[in-house]
């Protein structure tokens, strides 16, 4: 079997806490390994396993006041427009539904520590499996575990380099971390020792909770001794055995521990050993589509990635300059890893990545590890067009129909419109109703239209067409909510949402009051402008007229972005004092990314608003979270300056990266992670102008002057491979059509060929060729 170094994390100890551990996942089922000698625990998650069922939080009197809300928002009266929609807005009970682990696979092997030699723990993102090996009393001990997609189970094989010294006792349960607490937060086990099975029944809690269940199946040779003692499975005499887990529950199956007993049973069909065979061909065929190298391997790229990692927080590095180019391709395919362990297009009700991905060890985790609208769940999708795994978006589509399902209602009780919205947050049930107290986030409804454009960034992409029919109905159902709910702004000469706000910040008014609550906050138009150009386009596309002409005057009249005193770009429509200049959210730079409303190229004026708001931001601490430094790594990538993307990239690593290279904001959350690697493909592939740009945001350090990309994707429906020396772009490049689209790339004097060597007629204007392409056909270009 081919070895892949560049692209593992590996270390030479076991994992002490769980940010050290190493993650597996099939996009439903998930486990973070530590790889201990003496008692080992795989931490299980599986996505649908979360604390209560559906309910009805909304309140029904929030349109009955909405005219007053408004009025007292216009009229600046912040005290009194919270206090309202407080009282008259705010869910009941307050909290949505949150996410809970599922539970622990205990391992105890008895392998002192401090006896083992050449130990070493790793994870290969190249066929997705975490490998420990070491050697003890003339013996060398392996255990590999994967995810398995195909086969919906967890397997891991554990061997001895010699009969029979394999031993090991297996156990599950349910702790809440804590060893004083003796509540295991399950239902009980089930010992069935004719299967060699063991079954946990949990029930999270809650009215209406999913019920679920995890087993355990060990398999063993022939030498083998297998026991059952109160509970546990207790193996002697081995050399080889497969401890497989399955979990299940009733948000998917009716009987979830039967369904894993029927998971068992299938696997048993196809061949403990050909569970490999078939998990490899599954997650490769995904993976492979797109490979990155970055300069040249030297001593850093040798070391254990802990140690690797560690040199970027050193009160010494440098932040604009690079040592280790390879733990920034490395950061880049493992952000492409955790988004096929964790949103997978499933058959049944596939659930998208939340807050942590399906990783989670707390009953309470932060914020409750849901899927938080205001950037953190799109954040955690920014990658996956560019970065060639787009059937990973599918999940989140399947979401977005249930939230426009279950958003009517809410769009009906809170602001007597049509359609649906949702806001800041939602959960397992697409709850819709404002998730909390917390003024400055709660009654942000604009969560709803940026994910929809998700559909039309897809479609950009792919070019596929089935998207934009299977979603047609929940985008136009958003735009009819907005038309809607837009109010005229005070002079009459605009369109304005209202209630607004700009998501988590505050503002500070003349008479020193600090307010939340606004009228046509600059992210809010943002993504408006945004949101409405496409549906355009897609109803274009889709031969639709409903609601065309109505938009087409609304779009009309949202009101421009505009300039302060300072050349900052506003962040609201007013010039206010800022409560908290180095604020953790930029969501007014929305419209340079992830939007394209603002570019170096076609707003000058409006982009050196944006690096002056981002130098702001910076100066007073901002990107001090994860997720926000990787999203000032995308901002700065837009503004084509790749120095300045540079040092947040290695903020992100030295200040906001755990030692197994996950994100903390702190604590954990996984959209840094996908954020980051966004921007780290920004530095060399640009789409958004309707034009490829090849190494449009390149740092000037001599670690990234040379690099490859194989499979990385653009808008328009095209596949590019290109290598670059010395910071210039080398010839050929290729270019896969997939949708048959024409194609605009920036390269000056080249000619355009077919892979047959046919040439292509093109047209050469201002160092960008056009050419027209036909679907499923290469160009190279030379």
């Amino acid at each position: 079997m081919a070895t892949h170094p560049e692209l593992k994390l590996w270390y030479d100890k076991p994992a002490l806490q769980w940010e050290e551990a190493l993650p597996v996942g099939n996009g439903r089922l998930g486990a973070m390994i530590f790889g201990d000698t003496n008692v080992d625990t795989m931490i299980l998650n599986e996505d649908s396993v979360w604390y209560g069922g559906q309910i009805d939080r909304c309140s029904k009197d929030g349109h009955k006041h909405l005219a007053k809300l408004r009025e007292l928002i216009r009229n600046g009266h912040q005290v009194e427009a919270e206090k309202l929609a407080e009282l008259a807005f705010f869910s009941s009970p307050l909290g949505q539904r949150h996410y809970e682990p599922l539970a622990n696979c205990t391992i105890e092997f008895g392998h002192d520590l401090e006896k083992v030699t050449n130990y070493r723990r790793e994870l290969d993102l190249s066929n997705a499996s975490v490998d420990v090996h070491y050697d003890l009393d003339n013996a060398t001990y392996t255990r590999s575990t994967f995810a398995s997609f195909p086969d919906e189970v967890l397997a891991t094989k554990l061997t001895s380099s010699v009969p029979g010294k394999l031993s090991f006792t297996a156990s599950l349960d349910r702790m809440n971390g804590d060893p004083m607490d003796y509540n295991s937060y399950h239902d009980g086990v089930t010992a069935i020792s004719s299967e060699n099975s063991l079954i946990l029944h949990l029930t999270p809690g809650g009215v209406g909770s999913n019920r679920a269940a995890t087993a355990i199946k060990v398999i063993v040779d022939e030498s083998a001794i297998v026991e059952f003692i109160n509970n546990h499975i207790v193996v002697t005499n081995a050399q080889t055995a497969w401890i497989l887990c399955a979990a299940h529950s009733t948000f998917r199956k009716q009987d979830p521990a039967q369904a894993c007993l029927d998971t068992f049973e299938a696997c048993m069909k196809v061949g403990v050993d050909n569970l490999w065979k078939r998990h490899n061909e599954d997650y490769t065929s995904n993976f492979n589509t797109l490979s990155l190298s970055l300069g040249k391997s030297n001593e850093q790229s040798r070391l254990s990635t802990d140690k690797r990692l560690a040199a970027f927080s050193e009160p010494t590095h440098d932040r604009h300059s690079l040592d280790d180019s390879g733990l920034i391709a490395l950061y880049y395919q493992y952000g492409r890893y955790l988004l096929l362990s964790s949103s997978r297009n499933g058959p049944n009700r596939p659930l998208p990545a939340n807050l942590q991905g399906i990783w989670g060890t707390l009953m309470q985790p932060a914020w409750g590890a849901r899927f938080t609208t205001n950037i953190n769940l799109q954040m955690n999708y920014w990658l996956v067009n560019s970065g060639n795994i787009s059937s990973c978006e599918v999940p989140l589509f399947d979401i977005m129909e249930r939230l426009a399902d279950r958003g009517k209602e809410v769009a009906q009780s809170l602001y007597g419109c049509r359609g649906w919205c949702v806001h800041s947050n939602t959960d397992i049930w697409a709850d819709c109703a404002p998730v909390d107290k917390w003024m400055p986030a709660t009654l942000w409804t604009l969560g709803g239209p940026w994910l929809c454009l998700h559909i039309w960034e897809h479609y950009l992409f792919n070019g596929d067409r089935s998207v934009l029919e299977r979603m047609y109905e929940v985008y136009k159902e958003s735009v009819q909510f907005y038309l809607d709910f837009l109010v005229e702004s005070g002079d009459g000469q605009y369109a304005v949402t209202s209630p607004s706000l700009s998501p988590e910040n505050t503002f500070i008014l003349k008479n020193g009051t600090q307010g939340r609550l606004c009228e046509g906050s600059t992210i809010d138009i943002q993504i408006l402008r945004a949101f409405f150009t496409a549906f355009l386009e897609i109803s274009t596309i889709l031969d639709k007229s409903n609601l065309v002409s109505e938009t087409q005057t609304t779009l009309s009249k949202l009101p421009p972005m505009q300039i302060g005193s300072q050349g900052q770009l506003l962040e609201w429509q007013e010039e206010y004092e800022e409560a908290e200049p180095g604020h953790r959210h930029t969501s007014h730079l929305w419209g340079l990314y992830p939007g394209n409303l603002i570019s170096p190229n076609t707003t000058p004026q409006l982009a050196e608003a944006a690096k002056v708001t981002l130098h702001t931001r910076t100066q007073h601490g901002g990107g001090h979270t994860g997720w926000s430094r990787a999203w000032m790594i995308n901002l700065w990538a837009r503004l084509l300056d790749g120095d300045e993307a540079l040092f947040h990239i290695n903020s992100l690593l030295g200040h906001s990266t755990m030692p197994n290279l996950l994100d903390i904001h702190p604590p954990f959350q996984i959209d840094g992670n996908f954020g980051g690697a966004a921007g780290i493909i920004e530095l060399f592939v640009q789409s958004h102008e309707n034009v490829i740009r090849l190494l449009p945001a390149l740092p000037n350090v001599s670690s990234l002057e040379d690099g490859h990309i194989n499979g990385v994707c653009a808008r328009g429906g095209f596949e590019i491979c290109f290598s670059w020396t010395g910071g210039k772009v080398d010839l050929p490049v290729k270019i896969k059509s997939r949708a048959g689209h024409p194609c605009a790339i920036q390269l000056s004097s080249c000619e355009v060929y077919r892979e047959d060597g046919t040439a292509v007629p093109h047209v050469m204007k201002e160092d960008v060729i056009y050419f027209d392409t036909a679907i499923d056909t290469t160009y190279v270009i030379r």
